[in-house]
Parts: C-alpha cells; sequence; structure tokens
C-alpha cells in the first residue's frame, strides 16, 4: 500500500513538472513550440505507417496466401490421383481463371419446405 502511494506521488509529480515545463516553454517561444510538436507528430505518423505496413499484413493477403496454399495442395492431390502422374494444365487451369470462376459462380438456391401448423385453431386473444 505505501509503495502504490510513492508510485503514485512520483508520477503525479512528474506530470506536474512535465506541464510546467511544457506552459514555460509556450510562453517562451510559441512558434517553436508548435514547430517542434509538429515534426515530433511527423515522425511519430510516419514510424507507424512503416511499422504497420512491414509488421502485420491485411486480410486481404491473409486470404490470398491462404488461397495459393490451398491452390497448391489441391494441385499434388490430383497428380497423386492421376494414372500417370502428371496433370495438363489445361485441365486445372491457371490461378487467375480459378479465381474468376470462383467469383462467377452462383449460390445454389434454398429448398424450402412448408411445415403445416395449427390452422384451424384460433388464437385466443385477450381484449383489451
Amino acid at each position: 500500500m505505501k509503495n502504490r502511494t510513492f508510485v503514485n506521488v512520483v508520477v503525479g509529480g512528474l506530470i506536474i513538472l512535465a506541464l510546467l515545463g511544457l506552459v514555460g516553454t509556450f510562453t517562451a517561444n510559441p512558434a517553436g513550440f508548435i514547430q517542434r510538436i509538429a515534426v515530433i507528430a511527423l515522425i511519430v505518423l510516419a514510424v507507424y505507417l512503416l511499422v504497420r505496413k512491414f509488421s502485420k499484413s491485411s486480410p486481404q493477403k491473409k486470404e490470398q496466401r491462404a488461397f495459393l496454399k490451398a491452390a497448391k495442395k489441391s494441385k499434388k492431390r490430383l497428380q497423386h490421383k492421376g494414372g500417370d502422374g502428371t496433370v495438363k494444365t489445361s485441365s486445372l487451369g491457371t490461378l487467375a481463371s480459378l479465381k474468376k470462376s470462383n467469383k462467377t459462380k452462383k449460390k445454389s438456391p434454398a429448398h424450402l419446405t412448408v411445415i403445416d401448423g395449427k390452422k384451424g385453431k384460433k388464437k385466443n386473444r385477450a381484449s383489451l
């Protein structure tokens, strides 16, 4: 408990000193202060964009990688199923044609059935 209050006092003191320093710098040289803040913001933005670009890939890239991996797997599977072990590329098609065929496929219509309920029975509704 004592350590927590000590840490709170130290952090609070640092925040107060930082605010006093910012106010003092702003009153002494407002143009330089604003320029310094703008430069820091631009550097932080550039670093953020670089890290974001190189560290995490977008979901679209992940889907593309998964699609290519599945295409390679299916190609290998078809080669193993074939009698002579060779599969012509014309029968499989290219990856671009596989992508186009996936986009042009239409969903099959939903086959719905009607369930007969108690149609003859009247509902007993409360009257207001």
